[in-house]
């Protein structure tokens, strides 16, 4: 089995598109109207507009409900993250902060409210 992809479910398609692809520094691959993927080292992450769910899945997710998963991404430089993430006013749950396990994390919230952790591990 691989793992494939996570998926965002939006109201907000295009807003969240452009937080992630802002945050990563990558095009996103348009797929189809409403439905885009962001392809990392190790993940894709898919956005998806509501409408598309409701009318292919049957309105099996619903936008801006989570309040249990963190989407994590792991940087060589929190720092130039936060610096790019605060010229767009995203929201900051947690300054850069060190954990007990070593990581340098940065805690934030998609548009949606989705909680991004951007960290990076410590040097070995």
């Amino acid at each position: 089995m691989k793992f494939a992809s996570v998926r965002v479910v939006t109201e907000q398609f295009e807003t969240m598109l452009t937080f992630y692809q802002q945050l990563a520094d990558i095009e996103p691959a348009r797929l189809a109207d409403g439905f885009a993927e962001l392809r990392f080292d190790g993940l894709v992450l898919a956005i998806s507009a509501q409408a598309l769910v409701q009318r292919f899945n049957a309105g099996a997710a619903i936008a801006a409900a989570n309040r249990s998963a963190i989407l994590e991404f792991e940087v060589a430089d929190v720092a130039a993250i936060h610096d790019r993430l605060l010229a767009h006013d995203v929201t900051v749950v947690q300054p850069m902060t060190r954990m007990p396990w070593g990581n340098l994390s940065l805690l934030v919230r998609d548009p949606d409210g989705n909680l991004v952790n951007i960290f990076s591990r410590p040097a070995a």
